[in-house]
């Protein structure tokens, strides 16, 4: 993946997720249209664990764990690679607080639905094979973001209603978050939405595209 150069496009062009339609991918869409189309449901957290999503797997078998090839992938400057995709060295750029980030260690890969929101908005249902599938998830580009650890942790496992990153990427956080839920299925409660079609009226431009997880 080449995830960095296609974050760049995103963020110029204010399109998430913006790689070619195919037959399996929906047709693009408006922010405003997207947010309606997710369905309504109330959360449900009962029974989560983090252990639940097994995460940071190496699913495609290239020897990096789904944590390292996001590293790998976002970098701005290239991180050396050692045995056993040990990463050493390298810089990374934090959309939602634009920090500049020295070495891994300081960089957070946070899912962009955190995992016990994704238990609330349907995960609980799931096989534990599909949570793993959406812990690693390098099949699109907004799933996984490296991020600084401060903001990761501000973050935690909120949804938009009750936090967002800086309001210079309002929109683009706005359009990952719809992008990633309409992909794996979830739902959004009435404040989640409410606040999703707050920040999306200051974003009259933003055309989304996904396709849908397996």
């Amino acid at each position: 993946m080449i995830k960095n150069l296609r974050r760049g496009l995103i963020a110029a062009v204010l399109a998430f997720a913006a790689l070619a339609p195919t037959p399996a991918q929906a047709d693009e869409f408006t922010l405003m249209e997207g947010i309606a189309s997710l369905p309504i449901a109330d959360e449900i957290r009962e029974g989560y664990k983090r252990e639940l999503y097994p995460h940071w797997k190496d699913d495609d078998k290239n020897g990096c764990s789904a944590r390292n090839d996001v590293l790998i992938s976002e970098a701005i400057e290239a991180p050396t690679v050692g045995a056993g995709c040990t990463l050493t060295g390298g810089v990374w750029h934090s959309y939602y607080d634009d920090a500049v980030v020295r070495g891994p260690a300081g960089v957070d890969i946070d899912h962009m639905v955190p995992l016990a929101e994704v238990h609330d908005s349907g995960g609980y249902g799931w096989s534990t094979e599909r949570r793993r599938r959406y812990a690693n998830d390098l099949g699109s580009e907004v799933t996984l973001v490296g991020v600084s650890a401060r903001s990761n942790r501000q973050k935690s496992d909120q949804d938009p209603a009750t936090w967002m990153p800086m309001e210079a990427v309002h929109c683009r956080y706005v359009g990952e978050w719809v992008v990633t839920k309409k992909r794996w299925g979830l739902s959004v409660d009435e404040a989640e939405r409410t606040a999703l079609f707050r920040y999306a009226a200051g974003c009259p431009d933003v055309m989304l595209s996904y396709e849908s997880a397996a």
